[in-house]
């Protein structure tokens, strides 16, 4: 393959994921990670996109797809009832990963009066508890993406892999019987790392997440224990998901005044 057709594969790449690290780079263009550096080079020079440490991220970014601000926007409703749901299987003082998820930080606003220790790669989660005196909260380190509202790369896949925690509360792209699925490399690498160091591994996702597949794959079904949804999901799969020994919790939707 051909420098500018390599570059131009990478640059396409990077359009529908925004960032990605070397190696993964490396597989979509079937090159080694050496070879991709100097296309990055080339790119960056070109303007196109900018280095980081372990990978690259586009400057400007053709979508708002994964901006925190536009995905807490949709399903508003639901993620704010999974987000009550899930934060009631959450004990007292117990230790909490909490995803970047838009989804796990309504979870997240539920979660005070429980006086959690908190871990999180997430900006907003921890700002929500910037001035709370009842929650301790553990930031890892990392690469900050403002758009995203996260911390990735290395770092932060370090930090999670040295963490123990009661739970992990997770999200993703997707989710079908052949398992999760996510937007890219760098997330996914970080979440894998909040599963193995969680005892018990909550996903909360609304019911656009069921049956469709993201870019790359997380994680099987075995690696859940529960599933927080709403009342939309499909019945068939929750069924399946059920008969997989998954517990799926279905959050009731709240009844607002003018409906009451």
């Amino acid at each position: 393959m051909q420098a500018e057709e390599r570059q131009k594969r990478i640059e396409d790449y990077l359009s529908k994921v925004e960032f990605a690290s070397l190696d993964e780079l490396a597989q979509q263009v079937t090159a080694s990670v050496s070879t991709v550096r100097r296309d990055l080079t080339v790119l960056e020079v070109n303007g196109t996109l900018r280095r980081t440490h372990g990978g690259a991220r586009l400057i400007n970014p053709k979508s708002d797809e994964y901006t925190f601000s536009r995905r807490d926007s949709q399903e508003l409703g639901e993620k704010d009832a999974i987000g009550r749901a899930c934060a009631e299987l959450i004990k007292p003082n117990q230790t909490v990963i909490i995803d970047a998820g838009s989804t796990c930080y309504h979870v997240a606003r539920y979660l005070e009066q429980k006086a959690p220790q908190i871990i999180t790669n997430s900006l907003p989660v921890a700002n929500l508890f910037s001035s709370a005196s009842k929650v301790e909260v553990v930031v890892s380190g990392g690469v900050i993406y403002p758009r995203l509202g996260v911390l990735v790369g290395p770092l932060a896949v370090e930090a999670f892999s040295k963490i123990h925690a009661d739970v992990a509360i997770m999200s993703s792209g997707g989710i079908t019987l052949d398992g999760i699925t996510n937007s890219h490399g760098l997330l996914i690498e970080i979440q894998r790392a909040m599963i193995r160091g969680a005892r018990k591994v909550i996903f909360c996702l609304d019911h656009t997440k069921f049956g469709r597949h993201s870019v790359s794959p997380l994680c099987g079904l075995d690696c859940i224990d529960a599933i927080v949804t709403d009342s939309q999901a499909p019945a068939d799969l929750v069924a399946a998901l059920r008969n997989h020994g998954i517990d799926v919790i279905l959050a009731p939707a709240r009844i607002t005044a003018s409906a009451a």
